[in-house]
């Protein structure tokens, strides 16, 4: 690839801390960056996680630009545009009631029987977002210090896994962020966004570039990398601006 067409990046870790906003400097470089190609953003958050910590804190901008610019929350179940009036949906796809009423009580009695439900958290354990139920296991609104303390080799997070999984194999169970697990239907993960924005914007996968912090085997954004699409790892967002930085400037203008 001489020059990607999408760049697509993670959120937490890649594009700010974990569940915080983004700094100004890459919401300026966000887009900088959309005035040459397509950006996305694929999470397994939940949309109000993009809105807060990425839509509402980018300068601002013409309507025309920010149309350039796809939120992919829940791994790509969920697909967003920016428009003049705000967030518009092109899709949202849901789990059943029976299929969140049986993932939400596996992950609880799973966690519990593992010691892993805490006592003291930040906010609600458990999470209904529509498309993924999501367990953090201290909580949606641990700071972040707690939260890289928890499961420092992801241990944790691994056990639980591959005990829920157990419980509702018709359902795809995986390790998410520092402290969660996302639940969501068979399939799902971030090779699943990439495609689904493939499908969407006609942009071949081969002319796309992924940016994200957890490109090791075990984590959230390795299945981006499995399925043979250019990918670059940072380490945090100032990796990610220091990268852009680069990037930038050698990208052709529209």
């Amino acid at each position: 690839m001489t020059s990607p067409r999408l760049v697509a990046f993670d959120l937490d870790d890649t594009l700010a801390p974990s569940k915080s906003a983004i700094d100004p400097r890459i919401g300026e470089q966000l887009l900088r960056l959309a005035e040459r190609v397509e950006v996305a953003i694929i999470s397994g958050g939940q949309l109000q996680q993009f809105r807060s910590q990425v839509v509402e804190r980018l300068p601002e901008a013409h309507a025309g630009l920010l149309a350039h610019i796809h939120l992919m929350p829940t791994c790509g179940t969920q697909y967003y545009r920016l428009t003049a009036d705000g967030i518009e949906t092109v899709y949202a796809l849901s789990l059943t009631d029976d299929e969140k009423q049986r993932a939400l009580a596996a992950v609880e009695e799973e966690a519990k029987r593992l010691g892993l439900w805490a006592e003291q958290t930040w906010g609600p354990i458990l999470e209904d977002r529509g498309s993924q139920i999501t367990f953090s296991a201290l909580g949606q609104s641990a700071p972040l210090d707690a939260k890289t303390a928890w499961d420092p080799t992801g241990e944790k997070k691994n056990t639980l896994r591959d005990a829920v999984a157990a419980r509702i194999p018709d359902l795809e169970v995986r390790s998410g962020g520092s402290t969660s697990v996302d639940i969501t239907h068979r399939g799902i993960d971030k090779a699943y966004g990439m495609r689904k924005l493939a499908e969407q914007t006609g942009i071949p996968l081969d002319d796309m570039l992924f940016v994200g912090d957890r490109l090791d085997e075990h984590g959230n954004d390795y299945p981006v990398l499995a399925m043979g699409v250019t990918c670059h790892a940072v380490e945090g967002w100032e990796d990610t601006a220091a990268y852009l930085d680069g990037l930038i400037p050698t990208l052709p203008a529209r």
